[in-house]
């Protein structure tokens, strides 16, 4: 998610790991109402804008020690939103802080390799969509 400086919104996950917010999907919604729901609940933002899907990936969670809990492969579907909503206020327990940071800052930031690859992967375009919000 992007807000209008054209930052990027990164959760902590039980305080121990951070990561793009996400979650999985509750019975009944479909994987972008599912986004919209925990990103809400991971940062408080709910003024949301769908820019388009960002793509998708494999990986293990992050167990509570920040390694990674190889109990459960999940397939991890990313979209790109818009904001004008900056302040962030976590509703989940689970994820107590979120932050605005600046895209070229966030990899280094998340605490999961595939994480890592595939933001990487999408920066370029991130960084583009977010020059238009500015």
């Amino acid at each position: 998610m992007l807000n209008g400086k054209g930052q990027v919104l990164v959760v902590s996950q039980h305080g121990t790991s951070w990561s793009l917010p996400k979650g999985h999907i509750d019975p009944g919604e479909d994987a972008l109402a599912a986004a919209k729901r925990e990103i809400y609940e991971e940062t408080g933002v709910k003024e949301l804008t769908l820019i388009r899907e960002l793509g998708a990936y494999e990986r293990h969670r992050i167990g509570l020690n920040a390694l990674e809990d190889r109990s459960e492969l999940k397939v991890i579907l990313f979209f790109l939103f818009k904001t004008a909503q900056n302040t962030l206020k976590p509703l989940d327990a689970d994820n107590p802080e979120a932050r605005w940071v600046d895209p070229e800052k966030v990899a280094g930031l998340l605490t999961h390799a595939k994480d890592k690859e595939f933001f990487l992967s999408v920066l370029d375009q991130i960084k583009n969509d977010g020059k238009s919000f500015e």
